[in-house]
């Protein structure tokens, strides 16, 4: 027993070394070396981070399958212009603050992969209208920042947009509205009942909406389908 006292493990000495006051090294040395440590764990974390951050990652889950087939039946996907917009550049926002928040708020996602909540085209279906409100909360509450990284009002010409493009974000900078209020569908099929859903978040949050649906109408997807096109420069046959 003397000789485990006199003795500790590797472990112990380690932590007893890190711990004990320095009479060898330099102050300087010691601010150099917690400098550069602290560069190679930000570097790592940033990495980590990154990796997490591509649509590889994004549709490497069972439960994407559905979501990455409807995506790429859209002009996020395939275009005229050749730019594609991928699951993290909709989804995960740009500024770091904002991107580790949305980070943390994904890893129930996780929860739901293991627990197989969505694994089958009926549990989907099921969750479908539930998962699309949640986006929309988000990007309502956001105005739609995501949306933005790429579409921008100060840099449109509408002088070149379809018409009814053109009048729509015109109307949309006049009223205040955000993408979200017309362009629900633009990446995934629409539950039955989302506009009743979407007026439900609209209200929620106290906050406005497209005149159209606070008069109960139906938007048209399809059309403002037409519009986007238009925008990436794709014409109708």
């Amino acid at each position: 027993m003397a000789d485990r006292r006199d003795n500790p493990g590797m472990i112990r000495r380690v932590w007893d070394w890190f711990w004990r006051p320095t009479a060898v090294m330099s102050v300087g040395f010691v601010l150099v070396a917690g400098f550069v440590a602290g560069i190679l764990f930000w570097g790592g974390f940033n990495w980590s981070l990154e990796m997490t951050n591509t649509e590889e990652f994004c549709v490497s889950c069972h439960t994407m399958e559905t979501n990455l087939g409807e995506y790429r039946e859209t002009i996020h996907y395939n275009n005229h212009s050749g730019v594609r917009a991928t699951c993290p550049d909709c989804h995960v926002p740009k500024d770091w603050v904002h991107k580790v928040k949305a980070k943390i708020m994904a890893s129930k996602d996780v929860y739901h992969e293991l627990a197989g909540s969505i694994d089958t085209p009926e549990k989907y279906e099921e969750r479908r209208l539930h998962m699309a409100a949640m986006s929309w909360k988000k990007m309502k509450q956001s105005d739609s920042r995501e949306c933005r990284n790429c579409h921008n009002f100060d840099y449109m010409d509408f002088t070149i947009q379809e018409t009814r493009a053109a009048a729509e974000h015109q109307r949309a900078i006049d009223t205040g509205m955000t993408c979200i209020d017309c362009h629900q569908g633009i990446a995934h099929n629409l539950p039955q009942g989302y506009q009743e859903e979407y007026q439900k978040v609209v209200d929620s949050l106290g906050q406005t909406t497209a005149p159209e649906l606070q008069k109960g109408a139906v938007l048209d997807p399809v059309g403002m389908g037409r519009a986007i096109q238009a925008y990436f420069g794709e014409k109708d046959d």
